[in-house]
């Protein structure tokens, strides 16, 4: 693959697949994000799709797994590139419930996946907008089209009741 450097008007004018698409795929990465919190993980949720097919899934297994590398993204990232036969995610919808972390955006860049949909901004740690945007960097060789708040209530209240839980059970013991 030839290097090319895009603009960030360029990556600003890429195309979109219809909203109920993305409706859809993003409930796909909520069902992730809650096989996280069953196991009592910070309920983050993420799915990799191509040509209409989901071929990467992930959730949060930091605890679980005893990982900083535990993230949701990072594990549907692996199994995409494994579906895919290639590292490259070329022409994959990549959809989370959380914006992602500095390392899981310089995954998504790396991947080179086009298209990035996040469901909650993260104001403390998200660098898809919040804090940084490495996601649609023009100094990088790739940058991403991003659409955010796709089903951003549903997200952001799932996170809610699992902290509320959680700092229920920690004033109880």
């Amino acid at each position: 693959m030839e290097y090319t450097e895009k603009t960030a008007a360029e990556c600003a004018d890429m195309q979109e697949p219809a909203p109920e698409n993305d409706i859809k795929y993003m409930r796909a990465a909520i069902a992730q994000a809650r096989k996280a919190e069953k196991l009592m993980e910070v309920p983050i949720g993420c799915v990799i799709v191509h040509d209409g097919k989901i071929i990467g899934r992930g959730y949060n297994r930091r605890n679980t797994d005893k990982t900083a590398l535990g993230h949701a993204e990072l594990t549907a990232i692996k199994k995409a590139s494994r579906a895919a036969g290639d590292w490259r995610l070329e022409d994959c919808t990549i959809y989370i419930t959380l914006e992602p972390c500095q390392m899981c955006a310089g995954a998504i860049v790396q991947a080179r996946i086009p298209r990035v949909v996040i469901g909650s901004m993260n104001p403390k740690a998200g660098c898809g907008g919040s804090i940084l945007n490495i996601l649609e960097m023009p100094q990088f060789n790739h940058c991403c089209e991003v659409k955010r708040g796709i089903l951003a209530d549903e997200c952001s209240g799932m996170l809610t009741d699992f902290f509320r839980k959680l700092r229920a059970s920690k004033a109880h013991k």
